[in-house]
């Protein structure tokens, strides 16, 4: 089949990317139907939570996809990311070199002159071991892309970071607990923007307040617009002309997370 010309030759394809909080729960809450009306090119899902490879995903929405890779934690019911494409891989590889725990949290699409990350960075709030042990994700991930960039690929990161990188990224006074926002991971964060990457909701609507993609459940958050900015999708400085819009979806239920996107031409790199 010829993807290129099956996926709008020309025209800016459209990625989502979107922190589930479990798929089963979003299944049961019929979260996902609402894909059904969108032209969407790839979906890029994390913490999925599943146990099982051959999950059923006609239950989410009737869409069909060429491409369906759904990365599972060794962990039963922890982690994981997934990955809708109707644009063929040439090459797909779950990065065990980084996420050495095997906890579902890398899927990586290899694309004719293009890397795509859909990744799920650790959560390092529990304690100083977990922090520690997000801080070498971040590090060893960066080093990774940075062996790519070297090889020629321009790269898209798609995902969860657990990190708000400025202030402008967090509700001023709601800082129940640091986790997310201490130096260091902030610090890891800019080392990516350093090192050439874009972070295209910024890029595209600059330094706008209250744009938040994760709402805790506590104290009616969401409501309230109290949330955090720690859902990013990254491109290399190659592809910023290529880039047509970057959004949140604020208008979507189901997780404590909402779903963000990007319009962007990429027909000489797939």
């Amino acid at each position: 089949m010829d993807t290129i010309l099956q996926y709008k030759k020309g025209i800016k394809i459209k990625i989502i990317s979107w922190n589930v909080n479990g798929l089963n729960s979003i299944q049961k809450k019929k979260a996902l139907k609402w894909i059904d009306l969108e032209d969407i090119d790839i979906i890029c899902l994390q913490e999925t939570k599943l146990s099982i490879i051959n999950f059923d995903h006609s239950k989410l929405f009737k869409k069909e996809f060429l491409n369906i890779n759904n990365n599972i934690s060794s962990k039963k019911g922890f982690s994981g990311t997934l990955v809708y494409s109707n644009i063929q891989p040439h090459s797909i590889n779950f990065c065990h070199n980084v996420d050495i725990e095997e906890d579902g949290r890398i899927i990586k699409y290899k694309f004719k002159n293009l890397i795509l990350f859909n990744i799920y960075f650790p959560n390092g709030k529990l304690n100083k071991q977990r922090l520690e042990y997000k801080l070498n994700f971040y590090k060893t991930f960066l080093k990774y892309c940075m062996k790519l960039r070297e090889n020629g690929y321009p790269i898209i990161i798609c995902g969860d970071f657990n990190t708000a990188h400025t202030d402008l990224d967090l509700k001023s006074g709601k800082i129940y607990s640091d986790a997310g926002f201490t130096v260091f991971e902030r610090q890891l964060f800019t080392d990516f923007l350093e090192a050439g990457f874009i972070d295209t909701f910024r890029y595209s609507n600059g330094n706008i307040k209250n744009a938040y993609t994760l709402f805790p459940y506590r104290s009616k958050a969401r409501e309230k617009n109290e949330g955090w900015r720690i859902d990013y999708i990254l491109i290399t400085e190659d592809l910023k002309e290529k880039l047509k819009s970057s959004f949140i979806l604020d208008n979507i239920l189901g997780s404590d997370h909402l779903p963000i996107g990007i319009e962007i031409d990429l027909d000489e790199y797939i």
